[in-house]
């Protein structure tokens, strides 16, 4: 498994402390960084490292970014990063982001989210700054309610896709699974939701529809779920993040490579023809593939999720988008009362919180 060093970094008072030096940063699964802490993140990367409250034992951590070749972004509203893309490629450091682009306004799910039409503005910028490939779509999660049922999310679905095809290779998507999520059950019954939950089948018929409606309407979109031990015909199961999408967007990075166990290919050609590609090699181009040597995977994760090892840099109740549905945050009080500490800091805080 890839494995990162370790080592001292000087704090800003002048102490040293154990620190970490990770090379693949998600930012975040946490919180929403882009939307609501792009201004601390970025100038936490240009001072060098920021701090971390571990959520299970309360010790502070130090992660350093010296090191750090590639940012996996999470969010509902990446606009804020536009201002900031920049600096990455002065850094060096490449990107892509899991965009979570949901349509929930008619039911008020998601109230701090922008209107749906400008955030289908923001992905289509942001494709047009960093290229497709660079911005995944998440229709996610998935919630079946007294007023959305599953027509109703194909229907919504659809308008969204038809209006970002070519903008996007992949559709990632999830099931609301609230019995095992406290957090997500509390929340939603606070904001007086009623929820069912899916079934085994209702899971089937709908990956079946979803299918077919990428192909009726020509989207050709890769269709993959997060974290759902269910194979789905025609539905594959995602790596958020993802090796296999890093070696095909920053391939010319050799510390990164090294690091993810890659080797780079050149197809030669002889009288005989083209030499066979081998089996699970990533096509770079029609001239060049790549081979990974080592498995990357985060055994940390639970069992269903497929994602590389990551450091991530969130931390949970901070994030004030009021998502119904939320699993981050115990409550939307304690999210907004923290993202406003945080801004009172302005922003020169080491930790995301202000604390």
């Amino acid at each position: 498994m890839a494995q990162w060093r370790k080592g001292k970094i000087q704090r800003e008072n002048g102490e040293w402390v154990d620190a970490q030096f990770p090379v693949i940063v998600s930012a975040s699964r946490s919180t929403d960084i882009p939307a609501f802490y792009a201004d601390w993140f970025f100038n936490r990367l240009r001072v060098g490292y920021s701090a971390w409250t571990n959520p299970f034992n309360g010790v502070r951590g130090y992660v350093a970014y010296a090191d750090t070749r590639f940012i996996v972004f999470w969010s509902k509203n990446p606009k804020p990063l536009l201002r900031h893309l920049d600096y990455l490629n002065e850094r060096n450091i490449n990107c892509y982001i899991q965009f979570t682009l949901n349509d929930y306004e008619a039911e008020g799910l998601e109230r701090g989210v922008p209107p749906l039409a400008e955030r289908i503005d923001t992905f289509k910028t942001l494709v047009d700054k960093l290229g497709k490939g660079h911005v995944v779509w998440r229709f996610d999660p998935l919630i079946l309610t007294d007023r959305i049922g599953m027509d109703d999310l194909l229907r919504k679905i659809r308008q969204i896709g038809d209006q970002l095809c070519g903008y996007t290779e992949k559709l990632v998507f999830s099931f609301a699974d609230i019995a095992l999520y406290k957090k997500v059950r509390n929340n939603l019954e606070k904001g007086g939701v009623n929820y069912s939950e899916w079934t085994s089948e209702q899971m089937v018929d709908f990956a079946k529809r979803l299918v077919q409606l990428n192909n009726d309407c020509g989207w050709g979109y890769t269709l993959a779920t997060c974290g759902e031990v269910a194979d789905l015909e025609g539905v594959e199961h995602n790596h958020c993040v993802d090796d296999d999408l890093m070696v095909r967007l920053a391939h010319n990075d050799d510390k990164l490579m090294k690091f993810l166990g890659v080797e780079i290919h050149t197809i030669e050609n002889s009288l005989f023809g083209a030499e066979p590609v081998p089996s699970g090699a990533i096509m770079l181009n029609a001239n060049q593939y790549a081979v990974k040597k080592k498995d990357n995977r985060d055994k940390g994760q639970r069992i269903a999720c497929g994602c590389m090892v990551s450091k991530d840099v969130g931390e949970y109740n901070t994030c004030p988008h009021q998502c119904e549905y939320c699993y981050a945050n115990t409550g939307k009080e304690v999210a907004l009362r923290n993202w406003k500490q945080a801004q009172a800091t302005g922003w020169n805080s080491e930790t995301i919180t202000g604390k």
